[in-house]
């Protein structure tokens, strides 16, 4: 169902852990709403808020990689790391991260990654293919921690994150010892305050050298958050080091899509590479488009409709092969490219249209489908489950289009139709 395929998607604990979200897209329900970037990207930006990072560099080729590790051993560090740059965490676990010792080692690490189509817990099975590494100087670990800046929507505030169990799966600490998670909440009048992030840094149990640095560094994250209009920012692992210096050893951040057009040089940190083809497409069209791994495609108007008739087909013994939601305005051009990137799915043995009409009245939106499949001369069997404004009239332009439409009076009705044409009729 989507509550299994969105965690992937996004990546991220946070908001599931903070106010008991079962499930969200690149953050805000189901709705593509947030813009990931790189690792190596995201150390950038930390680098202009003062927040202290390892120094590294990206490449894309083997050539450059050998050259980018000389750099750091002729420099004096005497370990490297090489690190796949892909949309997800769990690189280590997949092979995507390794740790060497010597400029021959280092250019093995590169080619074994570069090219290698990395899975982990967070892409999925299909993985997905490395075309860009960080390769960074070593740093002497001492102790791995966690922080992470999120909304909590139940709260109606930022809600500011630490637990000294970094370097693992937060989520299952998360899960297992909630306890473990300390968070301070910040009133947005006023913003983070220092005494807040001073009392994080003793929870950390940080040792008095270090409360200084970490407030620094977390009133830095903060800035950086707020100012980049970011949605979610994890440092995982915070790290000290053997001489008590503190340092984001990973970080990852989501920034808001729809506050893009104030950051002009964020958007163009956009990797289309990362993200679905018919997703990208999607965008284009200002269709919110979401790729799953069932035959029965979904044209619905609303998030909520769509993950209630995700789940009733699956009740229904089916499974959907996308979420795709058209919006309350859409009009006969969204309607003919959405069937057109449903149709680009091989996957997709039947369309379920489920449509409650409100903005998008229900003769439009019949008059828009029965052109849309005229003019794609499409060939799959299309369900379609419709109530709300003119529900009859639409109705009765399905009927007389010419076209075989099958109509449930129910969701449940419709979901039946939609399992069994996707079967084959069986």
């Amino acid at each position: 169902m989507l509550r299994e395929r969105l965690p992937h998607r996004c990546s991220y604990f946070a908001l599931r852990v903070v106010a008991g979200v079962r499930y969200t897209s690149r953050a805000g329900g189901v709705q593509k709403t947030s813009m990931k970037i790189h690792e190596y990207q995201a150390k950038e930006i930390l680098r202009k808020y003062g927040v202290p990072v390892p120094g590294g560099e990206m490449v894309q080729t083997l050539e450059e990689a050998d050259r980018a590790a000389k750099d750091l051993l002729d420099k004096g560090n005497a370990v490297v790391v090489v690190k796949a740059q892909i949309h997800a965490g769990g690189r280590g676990k997949g092979g995507g991260v390794k740790v060497v010792k010597s400029l021959a080692d280092a250019s093995t690490a590169s080619k074994a990654i570069l090219g290698m189509q990395l899975v982990t817990h967070q892409t999925g099975s299909l993985g997905q293919k490395v075309q860009r590494l960080l390769i960074e100087e070593g740093s002497a670990i001492d102790r791995e921690l966690y922080l992470g800046i999120v909304l909590d929507r139940a709260a109606a505030r930022l809600v500011f994150m630490a637990s000294q169990a970094g370097g693992m799966e937060i989520e299952e600490v998360a899960h297992a010892t909630p306890e473990k998670i300390y968070k301070e909440y910040i009133d947005p009048a006023i913003g983070l305050q220092p005494y807040q992030a001073r009392k994080l840094a003793f929870k950390l149990g940080l040792k008095s050298t270090q409360i200084g640095q970490a407030t620094a560094f977390m009133l830095g994250l903060y800035k950086a958050f707020v100012e980049t209009d970011s949605t979610l920012m994890e440092i995982n692992p915070f790290i000290t080091t053997k001489d008590d210096k503190l340092l984001a050893l990973d970080c990852k951040i989501n920034f808001d899509d729809n506050a893009m057009f104030r950051h002009k040089d964020l958007k163009e940190l956009r990797d289309l590479a990362e993200e679905d083809p018919l997703e990208v497409e999607a965008s284009k069209f200002a269709l919110n488009y979401i790729k799953l791994d069932g035959n029965i495609a979904c044209m619905v108007n609303g998030a909520g409709l769509a993950m209630a008739t995700m789940d009733i087909i699956e009740y229904a013994g089916g499974k959907a092969a996308n979420f795709l939601d058209v919006g309350g305005g859409a009009n006969q051009e969204q309607i003919e490219n959405a069937f057109g990137i449903l149709l680009s799915d091989p996957n997709v043995k039947a369309i379920f249209i489920n449509i409650f009409g409100g903005i998008l009245r229900v003769d439009v939106l019949a008059t828009a489908v029965v052109a849309a499949a005229k003019k794609l001369n499409v060939q799959l069997p299309i369900i379609l489950r419709l109530e709300g404004t003119n529900v009859e009239e639409g109705r009765k332009i399905l009927a007389e289009s010419g076209l075989k439409f099958e109509v449930g009076t129910t969701m449940k009705e419709a979901a039946d139709l939609a399992v069994a044409a996707a079967k084959g009729g069986k």
